[in-house]
């Protein structure tokens, strides 16, 4: 009897603490961590003529995507963004880049695949576009 009676008595409170959960309100707007990320970036620099090749020779370019664009960042002042139309966006949590380059240069439309690399998967892959280079005044 005392089992039941200290069983309904959390049941209770369980069914109390469940009621007072807050809940999710669907209007409220979700902030896009990597949009902001991606507006930072470029603030303040200014789109130059857009590129069919860039060089890769760079010691530690730093990679980024967004919305179906890879962002190299090269340094403060230059940052290069190509359009993929999607399929590298797994670059944005971290899985690595692979290119299949025969020379120093990545250029519109050399296909880039994307590999989780803990787990050696594949994980996804594009072509690239144009380079825009966006440089600091």
């Amino acid at each position: 009897m005392r089992f039941l009676i200290t069983f309904g008595a959390a049941a209770a409170l369980g069914a109390a603490a469940v009621v007072a959960a807050p809940t999710h309100k669907p209007d409220t707007p979700r902030v896009d961590k990597n949009r902001i990320a991606y507006e930072k970036l470029l603030a303040g620099k200014t789109p130059g003529k857009p590129q069919d090749c860039i060089d890769t020779r760079w010691t530690r370019p730093q990679l980024t995507a967004y919305d179906g664009k890879l962002i190299y960042r090269v340094s403060k002042s230059l940052v290069y963004v190509t359009d993929t139309g999607g399929g590298c966006e797994a670059v944005s949590r971290g899985d690595a880049i692979v290119t299949r380059q025969f020379q120093t240069r990545l250029c519109r439309g050399d296909i880039a695949q994307t590999v989780n690399l803990p787990a050696r998967i594949p994980s996804g892959s594009c072509a690239m576009g144009e380079f825009v280079p966006y440089r600091s005044q």
